[in-house]
C-alpha cells in the first residue's frame, strides 16, 4: 500500500538504546558450544556460522549465564517486560530531549514490538514515568519483526500527517536474545543464536518540515505463499523462530523490483534515489541487497558497520543505520528499506530538509 497524505512530516530525532551487557561473537560461540552440547554434531558442523556473520559484538539483556539455564515462556516474557520497560524510557527520553519536546507534548504514541507481550502494552507501562498526557493516543504494533523499523515510522507519519501540528513519538525494540532455544536442535535456532541481539530506537515527528529529514511516502510489499519464510511460531518453552535460509536468493532475486515499486509509488525511479539504508539482516542479506540493487561491493558500508557492532537486532536495527546515514551527512534522499514476516518489504523514502 502507498502512501497517501495530507500534510508534511518532520523527523525531528531519533535516538537508540542497548542494553548494558556487552557479548563478543568470540562469548557467543563459546556459549553457543554449552548451549548446544547435547547436540554436538549439529553445532561443530554450524560453528563456522559465528565467524561469518559479520558480527563483534552484540549487548544482551541478560547476563551471559542466564541464557545456559532453562526459562518457559513466563520467565521470558517477564524478562521482557522489565528489560523493555528500560529501554523504552531511555531511548524515548533522549529522542524527546533531541526534539526540545516535552513528554505531555506528544500526540500519539506508536509503539512497535514482536519480541514479547505486553498488556497493557509497553507505553501504557511506563506513561506514568515518562509523564505523557492521559489523553494521548496509543498505537502499539505487533508481528512486523525485522520490518518493524520502517514499517512503524511509515505509520507514525501518516498519523502525524493526519492533522495540523500534531507530534508523534514512535519507538520500536526488540528483545531477541531472550527467545534462545535449547530445546530444538535445528540450524534456525543455532543462526539465530549467531545473529541477534538486542536494541531500541526512538523517533519524534512533527506535522511539517524541518528537523533532520523530511518524511516521504511508505510501501509495503507482500509476497504471496511466503509465509515460511520468516516468523516466529508460538511454542512452549517460548517464540521458535522461522528463519529460512532462502532469504539472501529470494532477496537478490526479487528486491530491485520492489525498490522499482517503492520508488515508483513516490513518483521517482530507482535511479533518483541517491542513498538505501537497509536492516542489514545478515552479512549475506546485505550482499544480497548489494547485488539485486546493482551497487558496488561495500557501499553499505553503515550496514556492515551496525551488524559489527550490535548484530542483528530486528526492528530498531535499520534505524541505527539511519542514525549514522544522518550523523555522516545525508544525501539529498534516502529510501529506508527493510525485510520482514509475511514475506515482506517495507520502504520509506526521507529526504533532507530545504
Amino acid at each position: 500500500m502507498a502512501d497517501s497524505r495530507s500534510n508534511p512530516v518532520a523527523l525531528l530525532s531519533l535516538a537508540t538504546a542497548v542494553p548494558e551487557t556487552v557479548l563478543s561473537q568470540d562469548e557467543a560461540t563459546q556459549i553457543a558450544g554449552r548451549l548446544f552440547r547435547r547436540h554436538a554434531g549439529l553445532f561443530e558442523g554450524m560453528a563456522g556460522v559465528f565467524q561469518n556473520t559479520g558480527i563483534a559484538k552484540r549487548h544482551i539483556v541478560r547476563p551471559p549465564e542466564w541464557y545456559e539455564g532453562e526459562h518457559g515462556w513466563k520467565a521470558r516474557n517477564q524478562v521482557y517486560l522489565e528489560s523493555a520497560d528500560e529501554l523504552y524510557v531511555e531511548a524515548a527520553q533522549k529522542a524527546l530531549d533531541l526534539a526540545g519536546v516535552r513528554a505531555e507534548e506528544v500526540d500519539t504514541l506508536v509503539t512497535v514490538s514482536t519480541t514479547g507481550i505486553a498488556t497493557p502494552s509497553l507505553e501504557a507501562r511506563v506513561a506514568g514515568r515518562m509523564g505523557f498526557r492521559q489523553d494521548v493516543e496509543r498505537v502499539p504494533v505487533f508481528g512486523l519483526g525485522c520490518a518493524g523499523g520502517v514499517s512503524g515510522l511509515t505509520l507514525a507519519s501518516r498519523l502525524a500527517a493526519a492533522g495540523p501540528d500534531r507530534i508523534v513519538l514512535f519507538v520500536t525494540l526488540e528483545l531477541c536474545s531472550i527467545s534462545i532455544r535449547l530445546d530444538q536442535p535445528s540450524k534456525a535456532n543455532i543462526v539465530a543464536t549467531a545473529l541477534f541481539g538486542d536494541g531500541a530506537a526512538a523517533c519524534v515527528l512533527r506535522t511539517g518540515t524541518g528537523g533532520v529529514a523530511d518524511i516521504g511516502g511508505g510501501t509495503q510489499i507482500l509476497w504471496p505463499d511466503t509465509l515460511d519464510i520468516m516468523g516466529w511460531n508460538v511454542e512452549d518453552p517460548g517464540l521458535g523462530v522461522v528463519f529460512d535460509r532462502a532469504i539472501p536468493p529470494f532477496v537478490e532475486e526479487h528486491m530491485a523490483s520492489a525498490v522499482a515499486r517503492i520508488a515508483e509509488a513516490n513518483g521517482m525511479r530507482t535511479q533518483d534515489v541517491q542513498r538505501f539504508t537497509c536492516h542489514p539482516g545478515g552479512a549475506k542479506v546485505v550482499a544480497a541487497l548489494e547485488a539485486s540493487l546493482e551497487l558496488q561491493t561495500g557501499t553499505l558500508d553503515h550496514e556492515r558497520a551496525v551488524l559489527r557492532d550490535y548484530g542483528n537486532m530486528s526492528a530498531p536495527t535499520v534505524l541505527f543505520v539511519l542514525d549514522r546515514v544522518l550523523n555522516e551527512g545525508m544525501p539529498h534522499n534516502t529510501m529506508l528499506l527493510a525485510l520482514g514476516p509475511g514475506f515482506t518489504a517495507s520502504g520509506l523514502m526521507l529526504s533532507r530538509p530545504q
